[in-house]
């Protein structure tokens, strides 16, 4: 009789150590489920996506090379990631600079470039307006545009 009640006590033992990962069981000296804490209000919500945000590094002379900084805070472990933008502005893409394209790449650093190579004025030497590139973030899959989400590099004569 003593067999039987040994076989009965090691296969619920067995059920018991089977289920625990399926009903997340675990021992807990004041007793009860083991839940999540629900989220406190005071406490900062930490972002599952990254946070983009995009910076000018200057102002350019005609015929340089003007550059425009992605960083990417909260970096990811195990790469960088594409990031959309669009260009707008006083400038005119042919005209004024080469249209650099979208998305940019932003590597495992955490920083990523945006290049625009100016061009000589065509318009003479009578002119001698300064124009603007604004580069502004696009929303996209895996990330989120944070502050500043655009930026405005002046392009000089």
């Amino acid at each position: 009789m003593k067999n039987r009640n040994n076989q009965l006590t090691a296969t619920l033992f067995v059920v018991v150590l089977a289920l625990a990962p399926i009903v997340q069981a675990a021992p807990r000296p004041e007793g009860g489920p083991t839940r999540p804490p629900p989220p406190n209000e005071n406490s900062e919500a930490i972002p599952e996506s990254p946070v983009i945000t995009v910076h000018s590094t200057d102002n350019v002379t005609r015929g340089k090379t003007g550059s425009f900084v992605l960083n990417m805070q909260s970096v990811r472990l195990l790469g960088g990631m594409y990031v959309n933008f669009s260009i707008s502005g006083t400038a005119v893409a042919g005209v004024d600079y080469v249209q650099p394209l979208s998305p940019a790449y932003i590597g495992q650093s955490g920083y990523g470039a945006i290049l625009v190579q100016t061009l000589p004025d065509p318009r003479g030497l009578g002119n001698s307006q300064s124009r603007s590139v604004v580069v502004t973030l696009e929303p996209g899959l895996g990330y989120v545009i944070g502050a500043p989400s655009s930026a405005t590099m002046w392009i000089k004569p």
